[in-house]
């Protein structure tokens, strides 16, 4: 009895850590700060991709870093950020704890990595739906399921749909209401500054007849133009990272 009656309160003390844990996980998603730039988000992207298309190449260095997020296939919108505009974003968020270095003992180049899993206690499957809405903006559930294939396989749109829902509980997505014309409900990320004013149309101004979205490529050809491309832009970062690491 008296074992039992011992063992009750540590039991509560562990079961209070883990709530408690939870609780702060929780907030450290929710808080106002989280109000982060489109280089920001640009970078932080680049970083979750990365880290599962190519992770021999992973942690990044500041120019594998650049080309990843003015490469021209996976990205909407495409940019043209330099080294600087970079190096300025990745010391924002390494004081939000989102990103840090991660030079290796064989490299002399500095590389960095996220933290997002960590800091915000995020899975594979919600690091990979908010990479995506990060890399290509607000997209309707059958476009991430097909666009996320790359970095976490979702067993069914359903459990996509139940990772979005997750997501959305914690303020870190937001479904958008269906537009007129539109089969599907679109979600977008919650991480940056102001919301994206494509993705909330403003009330007080008429809106404009969609345009058909053209549907997507049946062709085998083209949807290997675009894997290649995305090889080619990978292999440049992996060059690039090669002769700064042999000096040259």
């Amino acid at each position: 009895m008296a074992a039992t009656t011992a063992q009750a309160p540590n039991s509560q003390r562990r079961r209070l850590r883990r709530s408690l844990s939870s609780s702060t996980r929780r907030n450290l998603a929710t808080l106002p700060g989280v109000d982060l730039g489109p280089v920001e988000i640009r970078v932080l992207g680049c970083l979750i991709e990365k880290q599962r298309t190519t992770p021999d190449a992973y942690p990044l260095t500041l120019n594998g870093l650049r080309l990843a997020c003015n490469q021209s296939t996976n990205r909407d919108p495409v940019v043209e950020y330099d080294e600087h505009e970079i190096r300025v974003a990745l010391e924002r968020l390494a004081r939000r704890r989102f990103v840090r270095l991660a030079s290796g003992h064989t490299t002399r180049a500095t590389k960095y990595r996220h933290l997002l899993d960590d800091t915000l206690s995020l899975s594979d499957a919600d690091l990979a739906l908010l990479g995506v809405l990060m890399l290509r903006g607000p997209q309707t559930p059958g476009e991430l399921k097909q666009r996320t294939e790359r970095l976490h396989r979702f067993d069914d749109l359903q459990a996509l749909e139940e990772g979005l829902g997750s997501l959305t509980q914690r303020d870190l997505v937001q479904r958008l209401d269906r537009r007129p014309g539109q089969k599907e409900e679109r979600y977008r990320h919650l991480m940056a500054a102001e919301p994206d004013e494509d993705a909330i149309p403003n009330p007080q101004s008429p809106i404009p007849e969609p345009t058909p979205a053209p549907a997507p490529s049946a062709d085998p050809l083209l949807d290997r133009v675009d894997a290649l491309e995305q090889q080619v832009s990978e292999l440049r970062a992996q060059l690039s990272d090669l002769r700064e690491q042999l000096g040259g």
